[in-house]
């Protein structure tokens, strides 16, 4: 299955949280805080407000977007303005 957003959504894949610190601590997953940063994995079809491409690393907004889960992986889909940086 595949997803592809319309208007002006953009859809990430959330990056995988370390379990282990430096230290060699293990850190529960429920215990972890959510990581702001993901890859972006498919556009919608509004490109005068999208100004992303698939591939690029971004920054999110704490609260942004409605989380999914496809084939075990998880994703956010959320609109174009909740995209707060693009990380080189």
């Amino acid at each position: 299955m595949k997803i592809k957003p319309i208007g002006d959504r953009v859809l990430v894949k959330l990056e995988e949280v370390e379990e282990k610190t430096s230290g060699g601590i293990y850190i529960p997953q429920t215990a972890q805080e959510k990581t702001q940063t993901g890859t972006v994995e498919a556009v919608g079809d509004d490109k005068d407000v999208i100004t992303v491409k698939k591939g690029d690393k971004v920054m999110y907004d704490k609260y942004a977007g409605t989380s999914v889960t496809l084939d075990g992986k998880e994703y956010l889909l959320m609109k174009m303005q909740d995209i707060m940086a693009i990380i080189e």
